[in-house]
């Protein structure tokens, strides 16, 4: 009898353990091509996950896994964590066909996700949507960019980017810009993830005479168009957006990327902002949980979209316990309808404000241009 009360009372404390914590289930490319922007979202939110913990007195348990920077292995993987782990909530991944292949899963399986590249809305029924996106609207990050182009007297533009979704949604988004800023977007050349060379891209690029060039790419492949327009001897201005503000990209671009400007959020400069300036304060945070975590300071501004998706969670969870437990069905419900009612949250990168049936939720507050000045980002007012 004694035993039997003791093999119930284990089986109770397990049940009481499992109850007792919010399971988040992280997916990003540890490997493969989109490594440069995916080891970077690992270490952002191991600093988020450091800086809090819990939610209430709940503690949150981070499960992660590496999609190889391939879409069906992120889709995998997202089918796991829900399946297998039971997770609250899923966070990735750090490319967009990743990131929509999971926000698929979560809209399929109804478990909120939060996508760390951009997406578009998915959903199954009427206003059943599941995911958000922390990255700033690619629209407003190229209509910023394009400003930018404006105020610099360009008005022809040539474009290279990602044959992807990232891509087109820069090279849409520069389009879309050209009425506004008075630019014409001359050429619309792309190439592969994983391609070595952008040599024959470029001529086509350079025969079309442009003012100067938009870049649609990313982390270390990013800076390939750049190496090739050195090679010829470019030297005219190069633009761009915040996937580009990566150390990888830096460090392979070296002397061809220097005076690149880029739009991108205010984390990236955080301690040359203004005092009075929304993203100072959590920002200087993020940097000093990064930094005791990670052994030294960020040097991207990839890691704390992370860290804003860690706070969006942190936000929605306290409302989302308030009606049901987690592990549940129930608590993924509420949690996503606490996601999508989140407002005015102070990030990083921007002031937050989601509602059903929008993906995206900072608007242009969330956005500096910076331009990289002997290997540094610096703020360009």
């Amino acid at each position: 009898m004694n035993k039997i009360a003791t093999m119930a009372g284990l089986f109770l404390l397990a049940s009481t353990a499992a109850q007792a914590e919010i399971k988040v289930g992280f997916v990003t490319s540890l490997s493969g091509p989109a490594a440069s922007t995916g080891q970077p979202l690992a270490r952002g939110v191991a600093a988020a996950s450091a800086y809090m913990g819990t939610i209430g007195d709940k503690k949150i348990r981070l499960i992660q896994l590496d999609d190889s920077s391939d879409p069906t292995s992120a889709a995998r993987n997202a089918r796991k964590l829900i399946e297998e782990e039971n997770v609250d909530v899923l966070m990735g991944s750090s490319n967009s066909p990743s990131s929509i292949a999971i926000a698929a899963v979560a809209s399929e399986l109804k478990v909120p996700m939060i996508a760390l590249a951009p997406i578009t809305a998915v959903k199954r029924e009427p206003d059943d949507y599941w995911s958000i996106c922390v990255i700033q609207p690619p629209p407003l990050m190229i209509e910023v960019i394009a400003d930018r182009m404006a105020r610099d007297g360009i008005k022809n533009v040539g474009y290279i980017g990602f044959s992807d979704a990232w891509g087109d949604l820069v090279y849409n988004g520069a389009k879309a810009a050209e009425a506004g800023a008075g630019l014409k977007i001359l050429t619309n050349e792309r190439y592969a993830r994983s391609d070595s060379s952008v040599t024959g891209q470029i001529l086509k690029v350079l025969a079309a005479r442009p003012e100067g060039i938009l870049l649609g790419g990313s982390g270390t492949q990013g800076a390939l168009p750049a190496l090739a327009l050195a090679e010829r001897g470019y030297k005219g201005p190069i633009y761009g957006t915040s996937p580009l503000v990566n150390p990888d990209f830096v460090r392979v671009g070296g002397r061809a990327v220097e005076g690149i400007n880029v739009s991108t959020g205010p984390v990236v400069v955080a301690e040359q902002l203004p005092d009075d300036h929304f993203s100072k304060s959590i920002s200087m945070a993020f940097r000093e949980a990064y930094s005791k975590i990670n052994g030294g300071p960020p040097t991207d501004g990839i890691s704390a979209y992370a860290f804003d998706a860690w706070l969006i969670i942190q936000d929605a969870g306290k409302r989302a316990l308030a009606q049901a437990k987690p592990g549940t069905s129930q608590f993924r419900s509420a949690l996503k309808n606490a996601i999508f009612s989140t407002v005015d949250l102070k990030g990083t990168h921007s002031i937050y404000n989601f509602k059903s049936g929008q993906v995206y939720g900072a608007d242009k507050r969330g956005f500096v241009v910076v331009r990289l000045e002997k290997g540094a980002w610096k703020y360009v007012p």
